[in-house]
């Protein structure tokens, strides 16, 4: 009924369509799929399989049209040194890195960065996967694992690709625990979760922050997102200010 509602059909023509007893309009379909969040990539899949046109473009990066997004991109890490910022793709591909972020994979994992970009872009999960990666000097491996095998789970739905590295993840991290242990009393949850890793420069920690284009008309550009990273402590911070090469 709510659905219904907020198509402006009835529920009748609802449950017709849901039974393949109706056709659904091109406008309806994407009507639908726009109130259900369904993301670009699939409702081109969709519209298809009803057999209409794609609606959403899927442009290069490199494509003089996205010109003006790269910038975008460009200017919001640039504005976030010295704090670590990098574009993520769909893939988890590490696309787009500013100082920070790139001192920081030089500081914690540098065999594994260098492993990591022969041959392109370095990849998130090849980072955390790697035996040299982010989980040896990672501190909070069972609350901050369960963390991102949850952010890693939501994306399968768009991208299955990731089903065997997402899973490899899980067992990596299965001997850590379970960051929630029922035995214990029920405590109240931090505000945000903090990654703490150990370096040189003693431990550093950090909360995450993403940013994703509004609006996005483009497949490309609405699968990308930033990921900001925030010192979450006057150390952090400082060893940052101090150690994060200036443009």
């Amino acid at each position: 009924m709510e659905l219904a509602l907020r198509l402006g059909v009835s529920q009748r023509h609802i449950s017709f369509v849901e039974s393949g007893r109706a056709r659904p309009s091109r406008a309806l379909l994407l009507d639908w799929m726009d109130a259900l969040d369904v993301a670009l990539a699939q409702r081109n899949t969709l519209l298809q399989q009803a057999g209409f046109a794609p609606s959403f473009s899927q442009a290069s990066l490199a494509d003089p049209q996205m010109a003006s997004v790269l910038h975008a991109l460009e200017s919001l890490l640039q504005t976030h040194d010295p704090m670590p910022a990098l574009v993520i793709g769909p893939q988890w591909d590490l696309l787009q890195l500013n100082q920070g972020a790139l001192w920081l994979a030089q500081t914690l994992v540098p065999n594994a960065l260098a492993d990591a970009s022969v041959g392109g872009a370095p990849n998130m999960l090849d980072l955390l996967l790697h035996p040299a990666g982010l989980l040896c000097p990672l501190l909070n491996k069972a609350e901050a694992g369960a963390d991102f095998l949850a952010q890693l789970r939501a994306d399968l739905a768009d991208q299955p690709a990731l089903t065997e590295r997402v899973e490899a993840l899980a067992q990596r991290l299965a001997p850590h625990g379970d960051p929630r242990p029922r035995s214990t009393p029920v405590q109240m949850a931090a505000p945000v979760l903090t990654l703490r890793f150990a370096s040189d420069h003693g431990e550093l920690a950090f909360f995450r922050m993403f940013s994703t284009f509004g609006s996005p008309r483009d497949i490309t550009v609405a699968s990308l997102r930033v990921e900001h990273l925030f010192a979450a402590d006057a150390h952090t911070q400082e060893v940052l200010q101090v150690q994060v090469p200036r443009k």
